[in-house]
Order: C-alpha cells, then structure tokens, then sequence
C-alpha cells in the first residue's frame, strides 16, 4: 500500500508537469543541446580517430623507408606515438581536447604530447565544449531542480498539504513518490539519450565490443542514473524544508552554482595552491642540469665518460676504443640513454606526486560534492582524464627508450670501430621496431583509482536516504 501510494503521487507530479509550457521548452531545448551533443563528439572522435591512424601509418611507412644508415641516426630521425579516442569519449570529452595526442619520440630527449584541439581552436574552448556528459551533469540537475522547487513548498503554499496528509498519506511516502515523480519526468529524457548512446557506440565499433568497454558502458551509465537520482531526491527534500516556492528555488540554484561551478574551480585552485607544481621550463631545465651533472655522452672529453672508456681498454686489455670487440659510441650512448631517462623519470614521478596531492584534495572535496565525484568516474571511464594522459605519456615513453636502445645495440652489434669501414647498416633492421599502439587502462584499473568517487556516491545515497528518514519524522505540513 506505502508504495501503491507513492507511485500514484508521482504519476500524479508526472502529468502534472506537463501543464507547464515552460517544462517543454526547457525539454526541447535540453533535447536539442543532446543531439548537438552527441553530434559534435561523433565527428570529434571520427576526426581524431582518422587523423591518428592516417599519421600513425605515415610515420610508421617513413621510418620503414629510410635508407641505409648509421643506427644511431636513425634513433635521432625518430618516430610518432598516437593515443587513439576511445569510444566513450563520443560522450565525455575530459581533458581530452586540452592535451596532446601524438608524441615525438627521439633518442636523449623525452617530449611531451602535442597537437591538442584547444591548441588550435579559438578561446571559446576555455569554457568547455558541449558534451553528452556535461548535459547530464550540468543541464539535466538544472532541470530537475526547476522541476522539484515547488513539488512540495507549493502545496504547503495552498495548503493542500494538510489535505494530503487527513488522506492517509505520510510525509515518507510523499517525499518517496515526489522523487520518484521527478525521476520519471528526467527519464524521458534520459532514457531515449542512452538508448542512442548505446547504438553509436556499438555502430563505432563495428558492433564488436569486448567484455571491458562493455562493462565501462555500463557502469557509465549506472553511475549517470544514481547521480541523477540523487540530485532528484535533493530537490525533494529543499522543497519539502522551505515554507514557500520562492525560498526552494533560490536555495535549489545556490546548491547548483556551489556544486557546478563554484566549488569544482575553487577546488582546483585550492589544490594547485597548496601542493605547487613547478613550470615546464623549470621542469626541463632541472632535468638537464642534472643530466649535465651525470655527463655529456656526445662529449668525448667528458670525465664521467672517459672514466668509462678508460675502464673499458683496461678490460680488454688494449690501447685505443678502435681495438674494442665492439662499437663503442654505441656502448656510450646506450649508457647516455640510461643515465637520462632515470633521470628524467625521477623528475617525472616528483611531478606526478604533486599532481597526484592534487587529485586527491579534489577527490577528497568530491565527499562534499557529488559533481566531482560523477565528473571523475565519467572520465576515467571513458579515459579521458589526466590519469589516461599520464598512462599515455608512460608508456609512449617506454617505447622511446626501447626504440633508442635497440637502435644502440645494432649500433654496438654492427658498426665498426674502424673509421676506413661504412658506419651503416641495412634498412630492413628498422623492421625490428615494432609499432606503436596505445591500449587504454581496463576497469579494474579505472575502479582502483577512483574509488573514492564510488564512495562519494555511495555515500551521497545513504546520507540522503538518512535525510529523508529524519524529514519524515520532524516535517510540518504548515
């Protein structure tokens, strides 16, 4: 009977919210921002997508072309890393349009990634791309709490409340069914937009999926339904504590400027302030006076490097580097190599702790904000968060590394010590560097680093159904 009566009040709200040309409107044009949405993301991803695989092929083709030549040239000529779009990022663009998708690759020196959309776009990307993600956690909150403002401050207005409440109904079952209300009237939207979420997603993929990007989809979509339904029940319960519908919609409006747009910039701001990360420049000049610490491998009068040639002929037991079994400017810059990426890689894992202090002040503040949280897991889903940058950089890096080194050994391998021989080997050892391909992190990883915002979430549930617990116990209908 207790749930017979809240489905009647909130089929009751349901028709009743269609009276209003303005919840129309409102629905049209949030509609029309939707296709817009999922439009724009189509063609960005389609875009991206075949740029990355024309340019990845190119380079793979122009390193496979070149001549013969000296390895080590040949690791200086260079190669591209791309990170292909995954195919949530139709719907979450992230950060995505702000760092770089293709990464120079060079032996001595690590760079970073280039070629963002907002670095070709004009200043109106500052305030952020219209998204199917940001529909939902932006716009659609709107909405509900235009939709829930009055959904009980009006009726204790007309005082229809002690009318409601002579009939039976309790206050648990009137909050219940108002939430459920709006809820339905969200899902009219919702739901459609899913289900076309769904099928461009399977149509980008060939309607070959596998079991992680399913389970991504998923949980992408659960995740957007519970924080729906959490800004439901909000909207219900301001209502219900004000005594008139202005008073709700000014409080409803303040919540959503606080949880939106206020606290996710003060947050940011707040942790660059208090866990200060160095500049690019300070960042690279560290890395080389370091490096310059170490030696300079090009440097044949290097002491750190003559140390070693020295260590070297006294080994084997001969007078000059021309004597060695093997190359030696090879063996050096295989150890220049090494003594640089360490280098750099320890800079880097400085800079990501920082980075990382950061992300957990904002995971942190997202207990107060589910915002936040819902931001954070929709991009880790979709990788399209600085974690995915970073697991992108890493592993671009390795590459790097690898592809110097192995360009060392053929070096050490095959070239002479000789002057008077070619210092040159046949092209078809360039086949020998595979290409570059880029695998996003699986779910399990992007549930591992988030699971703060699960908890947020989570917690966000219980605290609201203590809340309405507790209203329908203390509650006035005057």
């Amino acid at each position: 009977m207790s749930l017979h009566l809240a489905i009647l009040i909130a089929k009751h709200l349901k028709n009743s919210a269609f009276k209003n040309k303005a919840v129309f409107i409102i629905t049209l044009f949030i509609s029309l921002l939707l296709v817009y949405a999922v439009l724009s993301g189509w063609e960005n991803y389609t875009n991206q997508n075949q740029t990355s695989e024309k340019y990845q092929h190119e380079s793979r083709e122009d390193w496979l072309k070149n001549p013969d030549k000296n390895p080590h040239r040949m690791a200086h000529y260079g190669n591209f890393a791309f990170r292909k779009s995954t195919s949530l990022s139709v719907f979450e663009f992230g950060m995505e349009p702000f760092f770089g998708n293709a990464i120079f690759l060079e032996a001595h020196k690590q760079n970073t990634a280039n070629f963002s959309e907002a670095g070709f776009s004009n200043s109106m990307l500052r305030f952020g791309e219209i998204s199917t993600a940001m529909v939902f956690q932006i716009l659609l909150p709107l909405l509900i709490f235009f939709l829930g403002f009055n959904s009980v401050a009006a009726e204790r207005e007309n005082g229809t409340l002690k009318l409601i409440s002579s009939q039976g109904i309790n206050w648990k079952q009137l909050l219940a069914g108002k939430t459920l209300g709006i809820a339905s009237v969200i899902m009219i939207l919702f739901l459609p937009a899913v289900l076309v979420l769904v099928f461009i997603w399977l149509l980008l993929q060939n309607f070959s999926i596998s079991f992680d990007e399913t389970l991504k989809m998923i949980l992408f979509v659960g995740f957007h339904f519970i924080y729906l339904l959490l800004f439901c029940a909000i909207a219900v319960l301001v209502s219900a504590s004000c005594k008139t519908s202005k008073k709700a919609l000014i409080s409803l409006i303040g919540i959503w400027l606080v949880f939106t747009i206020i606290l996710p910039r003060t947050t940011q701001a707040i942790g660059a302030y208090i866990y200060e990360a160095p500049s690019k420049i300070q960042f690279n000049s560290d890395i080389e006076k370091d490096i310059l610490k170490q030696g300079d491998s090009h440097n044949p009068n290097d002491s750190h490097y003559k140390a070693i040639k020295d260590s070297l002929l006294l080994v084997y037991k001969v007078d000059s580097v021309q004597k060695l079994p093997f190359n030696y400017s090879g063996f050096i810059m295989t150890e220049g190599e090494k003594i640089s990426s360490k280098i750099y890689n320890k800079h880097l894992e400085n800079l990501l702790h920082i980075y990382e202090k950061q992300n957990r002040f904002s995971r942190a503040v997202s207990f107060l904000n589910p915002y936040i949280a819902m931001k954070n897991l929709s991009m880790a889903l979709s990788n399209t968060d600085y974690d995915s940058y970073i697991d992108f950089q890493k592993k671009a890096e390795s590459y790097r590394y690898d592809m110097a080194q192995k360009m060392n050994a053929l070096q050490i391998k095959y070239i002479s010590n000789q002057k008077d021989k070619p210092a040159v080997i046949d092209k078809n050892h360039w086949a020998e560097v595979q290409e570059f391909h880029y695998e996003p992190k699986g779910v399990l990883s992007v549930l591992k680093n988030e699971i703060a915002s699960v908890i947020s979430l989570f917690s966000w549930i219980i605290l609201l159904f203590i809340l309405i617990r507790l209203a329908s116990k203390n509650l006035k209908a005057i």
